[in-house]
């Protein structure tokens, strides 16, 4: 540093209440990063409700799109659990990935929610943590497309 100019002076703070414009702040250094590194992310959102007679939304599914893959964040049915929209929700989530021209997806579970249900998707466990929380463990899957997805999505 040359004479004259002084070091940025950094402070850390503990927020007790983060909203959502403290994530913006500091997820934009994060993005121009990566960017730089991996440009056209084609970053976008896909959400898939499951709605009662009334409209109203009891569950969906929700997930965002990056770099080439789907990350399922959130997949949850509520009452209207065990009636085969959970397959059909991951069905539909396929076949909007592969018509976005992507090459997989991913998501992460937990021991006691139903991890069974993705393998018989044809999901893979590529990585777990274990104790995660304790007595039960988090588990990551990914499906690839094989096709690299320009095939159709599996039937229901």
């Amino acid at each position: 540093m040359s004479a004259g100019m002084e070091a940025p002076v950094w402070s850390v703070r503990l927020e007790a209440e983060p909203d959502p414009a403290m994530r913006v702040a500091i997820l934009a250094p994060l993005v121009a990063h990566n960017e730089a590194q991996v440009p056209n992310g084609n970053w976008g959102l896909l959400a898939l409700t499951v709605r009662d007679a009334g409209g109203a939304i009891v569950g969906g599914l929700w997930g965002r799109t990056g770099y080439g893959m789907l990350f399922v964040e959130l997949l949850a049915l509520g009452p209207a659990r065990g009636r085969g929209l959970g397959r059909r929700l991951m069905r539909d989530a396929e076949a909007e990935a592969r018509r976005r021209g992507l090459s997989g997806i991913w998501l992460d579970t937990w021991t006691f929610q139903v991890p069974g249900f993705y393998q018989r998707l044809g999901f893979t466990e590529c990585g777990r943590i274990r104790d995660d929380p304790p007595g039960h463990d988090r588990i990551f899957y990914v499906k690839r497309f094989a096709d690299g997805g320009t095939g159709p999505a599996p039937p229901p």
